[in-house]
């Protein structure tokens, strides 16, 4: 396989020999290093590489140059290989310039000049950007493969399965593209079988679900221990901070998700207003980086997995696995978050996984190429959506029952769909009807001020509506308000059950359920803030919490 290359461009010889130097000390062994004194003379040689189909990852590129600004040659090498990272190195005096191209051209970080020691000032930044240049990069014919039709619920279950869980991999749709029926022909496959996945050793499986390709991919782990200090449930952000914490003070800590890590936030496109990364971060990046953090400290993580019962016995905690596992602790931090709630409109259940989405933009939206593409939902979920889908779609249409976006929506997230040309809002509107054969083709809209109905062509409809708890799952006690939101803290005091299901002397804890010991954070409990830095914030204070817990056991 060809390596990857990265490319150094500075006008000074100088500055260009170390630059060189301290790129090919650490990145030599994977990727191929080039150099050159000229922008141009760079922006000649992307061309040539294009046509032999090398591949780029990074663009480390000088600010000050006499041929051309640093932001204008990045500029444009992005036109030429637009999935490359690219790093301006600035002077002290011209981070203003670097600041701005971050927002104006998406620049992906900047350098201060000197970087010495690279070691702690270069390598830390330029390895983070070549790891998440890796994650989405798959290299012609290498990886997983998916091959099935654009409109089949299984297909969608697999692709969304595989993208949550941070696996690469290629989408060959059956009616249109030649490398999947060579597979097929190949490996004797009849097109009635479909969804196939096709893994790196050549094996396959036909038709597979999800337990399946865990298994085949090692998710499923075998617990360490036989007793935990403290089981997370859901990887959110609330439980990836909860296991980052839980992991780096010494708990035997053990991480528990239904289907992929990041929750909602994790099939966000953009999250830009998280702090410290001021170009943004998709959830899936933020998901990745969690992982990365709590196994190295020691933390065990089971996907697909779910909890199907609590059982309090003494001080501790018995939790029943669907597989019918059973995991001993002496506490738990319930983190499970939310889940988009249905749209419950005439047709739209007949077509879920076959041009209806919940969430989801990130996995389909290549599917969405020159479509007319509908968004319900007025948040910041539906926004970030909408304008990933904008990248794909030949229109986005957003459905909001309300006059405007205002109040429901960041204004960083209304602006960019303003100057969105080809996102559309459509007011005062609702669904009331999903049309199709085999799969969605049309949505009869209301208008909610007139009454008047009209029936719009729709190749795929988005949601992101509503917030449901995931917390049917709970048998026990645990006190929850109307909406199936989790109580905690000195919110329990309004019930009276309280009292009778209580057994300590002390109140509870701020974060602590009505049942000693379990804890609740981020979504799932009531009252929260729904924002991914509260959600981690709260999974961080619960692993305090639990720590008092423990000490009194």
């Amino acid at each position: 396989m060809k390596q990857p290359i990265i490319i150094a461009v500075d006008d000074d010889p100088q500055v260009l020999r170390a630059l060189t130097r301290d790129l090919r000390t650490n990145y030599r062994k994977e990727y191929k290093i080039m150099s050159t004194d000229s922008a141009q003379e760079a922006l000649n040689a992307l061309k040539d590489l294009k046509q032999k189909n090398e591949t780029v990852a990074l663009f480390v590129s000088d600010q000050r140059m006499p041929e051309m600004l640093g932001v204008d040659y990045l500029t444009e090498a992005k036109t030429i290989f637009p999935n490359a990272k690219r790093v301006l190195l600035t002077a002290y005096s011209d981070t203003d310039a670097a600041i701005k191209a971050i927002n104006d051209v998406q620049l992906d970080y900047y350098l201060m000049k000197p970087w010495d020691p690279p070691e702690e000032k270069m390598y830390p930044i330029l390895n983070d950007l070549l790891e998440d240049w890796q994650m989405k990069y798959i290299p012609e014919f290498d990886g997983i493969r998916v091959i099935g039709y654009q409109f089949s619920p299984k297909s969608h279950e697999i692709k969304d399965f595989l993208s949550g869980n941070l696996y690469p991999y290629q989408w060959y749709d059956l009616e249109s593209h030649e490398r999947a029926r060579e597979l097929m022909e190949l490996n004797a496959l009849e097109p009635k079988d479909a969804p196939f996945i096709f893994f790196e050793d050549g094996s396959f499986l036909t038709d597979p679900t999800t337990r399946e390709i865990a298994d085949k991919l090692g998710l499923s782990l075998q617990t360490t221990h036989e007793l935990y200090d403290v089981v997370i449930i859901g990887a959110g952000p609330a439980g990836l901070s909860a296991a980052v914490y839980g992991g780096s003070e010494g708990l035997k800590t053990l991480l528990i998700e239904k289907r992929a890590p990041g929750g909602q936030a994790g099939t966000s496109s953009r999250i830009e207003n998280y702090l410290g990364f001021p170009s943004g971060l998709s959830g899936a990046e933020l998901s990745r980086r969690a992982i990365t953090q709590a196994t190295r400290f020691g933390v065990d993580f089971m996907s697909p997995e779910e909890v199907v019962n609590i059982e309090i016995k003494d001080n501790y905690k018995i939790l029943t696995l669907g597989n019918g596992k059973v995991i001993n602790t002496k506490s738990i931090v319930i983190t499970t978050g939310v889940n988009y709630r249905k749209l419950d409109t005439t047709g739209v259940g007949d077509f879920t996984g076959a041009g209806v989405y919940y969430g989801a933009a990130t996995t389909e939206a290549n599917g969405c190429r020159d479509r007319e593409v509908y968004v319900v939902g007025g948040g910041n979920s539906a926004g970030q959506g909408a304008m990933y889908l904008s990248q794909f779609a030949k229109n986005v249409y957003i459905l909001v029952r309300k006059p405007d976006l205002s109040a429901t929506m960041s204004q960083y997230l209304i602006d960019q769909i303003d100057a969105t040309p080809n996102i559309h809002l459509v007011p005062c509107s609702e669904i009331v009807e999903a049309k199709g054969e085999g799969h969605l083709q049309e949505l009869v809209i209301q208008d909610l001020n007139s009454a008047e109905s009209r029936t719009v062509p729709a190749d795929a409809l988005f949601i992101f509506i509503g917030a449901k708890p995931y917390t049917e799952w709970i048998q026990t006690d645990m006190l929850k308000d109307e909406r199936g939101f989790i109580e905690t803290g000195r919110g329990l005091m309004q019930y009276p059950s309280f009292k009778k299901v209580w057994k300590k002397q002390r109140e509870p804890f701020m974060l602590e359920t009505c049942l000693p010991g379990v804890f609740a954070a981020g979504d799932v409990r009531a009252s929260a803030m729904n924002r991914v830095a509260s959600a981690v914030g709260e999974g961080a204070m619960a692993i305090s919490f639990v720590h008092k817990y423990l000490a009194e056991i």
